[in-house]
């Protein structure tokens, strides 16, 4: 019998697993991934969302009638724009025509008021990225809006948690390894040490734009893989973290989202 939810963000999490059938590993592992498609706005990043907007509403940095703002390259928007619209608070979202113009609109949708930072010629780099920011921190003075600040926040890092939680059941503690791209590293660092404390021979590799290989002790550079590689180390990184950093360049990020399932 299902259950009837009180409203869409009681659908965010709890999510499936999928094996890949195309990409396999020379060892004969097996490979999953965690189906995030199936969170409201068909991205993790409505975990960070709501733990942040619901944390700030529990201790009173996001008071009845207050505003939210935030920089984001458009997954982390899309789903503050959900969250925000549900719980009623407006949001102002500072963004770039750097980013999928599909994430803009849907953001746009949802009740966001855009605030478009100029890229240089579409492609993500480090001057982008403190652009952005520093257009959030103005408009946070400004409006007196709760900015979520998503590089320096460390509320996601509980919801993470959780779905390190739901991997372990979902796999019966049967994981080896973990593998994720870092964009503000809360995911990484989240899920990666929620499942070191169930099993400390866990390997954990972050994946960065070979573009833009900072992690890697590289030179920031500029990249078309959204809300990755933010061009500098970013706050919530610890060294130690991961076992390995694995460089991914865009056409390689490309072409294994259209091949892998």
């Amino acid at each position: 019998m299902h259950t009837l939810s009180r409203d869409i963000l009681h659908r965010i999490g709890h999510t499936s697993l999928l094996a890949l059938r195309n990409v396999t590993a020379e060892n004969g592992a097996r490979i999953v991934l965690k189906l995030e498609s199936e969170n409201p706005t068909g991205s993790m990043k409505d975990r960070a969302a709501l733990a942040m907007v619901q944390a700030a509403a529990d201790d009173g940095r996001l008071t009845a009638g207050g505003s939210v703002v935030e920089y984001t390259g458009g997954s982390t928007g899309v789903s503050l724009s959900l969250v925000c619209t549900v719980k009623g608070y407006p949001l102002h979202i500072v963004t770039s025509d750097a980013f999928a113009v599909e994430k803009l609109r849907h953001m746009k949708s949802l009740g966001a008021k855009l605030h478009i930072v100029r890229s240089d010629s579409g492609w993500m780099t480090e001057k982008l990225t403190r652009d952005m920011i520093e257009a959030a921190r103005i408009i946070a003075m400004e409006t007196g809006s709760f900015w979520t600040d998503q590089l320096n926040n460390t509320d996601p890092l509980a919801a993470f948690d959780d779905m390190a939680e739901e991997i372990w059941t979902q796999t019966d503690g049967q994981v080896d390894g973990f593998v994720q791209s870092v964009g503000t590293a809360a995911s990484l660092r989240g899920i990666g040490e929620a499942l070191r404390r169930r099993n400390e021979q866990i390997r954990i590799v972050a994946v960065e734009p070979a573009e833009s290989p900072v992690l890697s002790g590289g030179q920031a550079g500029a990249h078309k893989i959204d809300g990755v590689g933010a061009g500098f180390v970013v706050p919530l990184w610890r060294e130690g973290l991961a076992d390995g950093i694995e460089q991914v360049c865009t056409e390689a990020a490309a072409a294994m989202a259209s091949s892998a399932s």
